[in-house]
């Protein structure tokens, strides 16, 4: 079992205490991972505001650039992050490491968008235009089921915006998070990337914290609510992306004895080594 520790501005730290990661294939324990508490948590806040002074004033190149040496070193650790992958979460190694990749290739995918300024009016009276700025500390809160490529949704643009983030992965496949942290420690400028792990009990002051300008969470209809009325406080943003039950639209100029298989399989892809 490795060594697995938080990322706390800039740091490898061991929590507070600790918590068992199972290997959903045979139910044994795969790792003792650390699991921060609130005070950690704060303590990886506090991080993310004071590296959002200096980072925040970089240029969107300096900040790509970083996103670019990211996804560098996925590529280069991306046999053992597939096969770390597969044993916390599941998934067969074929759809892990086609995860790690996918990983790899959004993070550079991003580094291609810009924040052009928007001319919202350009009359003979006046000039009136958009110019997006960071808004601070971002939570990403991300679920068990794809624990690489949903961060990857989360936290390149973040950075490449200006912001900075706490990371906080599902306490069941908390691992490659915690493994990217170690292998990117010394890329990414001091708390601008927390990651810290917690057994579905920090997500609350992580949202109601009064320094985190924004939440982005994925995970269940129920949670979400929680999320909402957690940042309804201090309205700060959010952005909520919500589990259903392998909803489908067909359309009517298709096959439906086709189609129903297709839909099944799609439903049922990502169990196929996890017992139902």
């Amino acid at each position: 079992m490795s060594d697995y520790k938080l990322l706390i501005n800039g740091h490898m730290v061991d929590g507070a205490t600790t918590m068992n990661v199972v290997n959903p294939a045979n139910e044994e324990t795969l790792a003792v991972c650390p699991r921060a508490d609130e005070g950690q948590l704060n303590e990886a806040v506090a991080a993310a505001k004071a590296a959002f002074v200096s980072w925040s004033k970089t240029t969107m190149d300096e900040r790509k650039a970083v996103i670019s040496q990211i996804a560098d070193v996925i590529e280069a650790n991306g046999a053992e992050l597939a096969q770390l992958l597969t044993q916390e979460q599941g998934k067969p190694l074929a759809d892990a490491t086609g995860e790690v990749y996918g990983t790899a290739a959004f993070f550079r995918y991003f580094t291609a968008l810009d924040l052009p300024i928007e001319v919202l009016e350009d009359s003979e009276t006046r000039k009136v235009e958009a110019h997006r700025k960071p808004l601070g500390v971002i939570g990403a809160i991300v679920p068990w089921n794809f624990p690489m490529i949903l961060m990857a949704f989360k936290v390149p643009p973040a950075l490449i915006a200006g912001n900075t983030v706490v990371l906080k992965p599902s306490p069941t496949t908390p691992l490659t998070s915690l493994r990217l942290g170690e292998l990117i420690k010394d890329i990414v400028p001091a708390g601008v990337l927390n990651i810290v792990t917690d057994a579905n009990d920090l997500g609350a002051p992580l949202t109601a914290h009064p320094d985190v300008n924004k939440i982005s969470f994925t995970g269940s209809t129920a949670t979400g609510a929680k999320v909402m009325a957690g940042a309804a406080g201090l309205i700060k943003r959010i952005t909520l992306e919500l589990g259903g039950n392998d909803a489908g639209i067909v359309l009517d100029d298709v096959e439906p004895k086709k189609v129903a298989q297709q839909l099944f399989d799609s439903a049922f892809q990502n169990l196929s080594l996890i017992h139902i």
